[in-house]
Parts: C-alpha cells; sequence; structure tokens
C-alpha cells in the first residue's frame, strides 16, 4: 500500500509542477483570439473533460490488478 500511495504522490506532484496546456492548434488560435481570461477558463474546460475517462480507466485498471493479484 507504501508502494502505491508514493507512486500516486509522484504522479500528483509530477503533473501539478508544470502548466498544462490541453489545447489542439485549433483551440489554441481560438483561445488567442478571446483573450487571456477565457484562454485559461478553455483549457481547464478541456483539462477537465480529460480527467474523468481517464480516472475511470485508472480506476478499472486498479481493480483488475487488484483483483489478479489476489487470484495468484
Amino acid at each position: 500500500m507504501n508502494k502505491l500511495c508514493l507512486f500516486l504522490l509522484t504522479v500528483l506532484l509530477t503533473v501539478m509542477s508544470s502548466p498544462l496546456m490541453a489545447q489542439c492548434s485549433l483551440c489554441t488560435k481560438t483561445a488567442q483570439q478571446l483573450g487571456e481570461g477565457p484562454a485559461k477558463g478553455l483549457n481547464n474546460g478541456i483539462l477537465m473533460l480529460a480527467f474523468t475517462p481517464l480516472a475511470i480507466i485508472g480506476l478499472l485498471a486498479f481493480r483488475w490488478w487488484k483483483s489478479n493479484r489476489e487470484a495468484s
């Protein structure tokens, strides 16, 4: 359990240490025309929409790993 917590903490610190840009080239061009405030909002919205499916996949992978680990 400690290794899992350490891994999650490392991933979290890595993600939080650098500003994330989740915009494609078309979204970047549109955001530049809107201004800095709306561009940050657009970027945050894209990141939130991407987080949900990744969290679900991570949860399913963790449950699969845990069930296979108990079966061995």
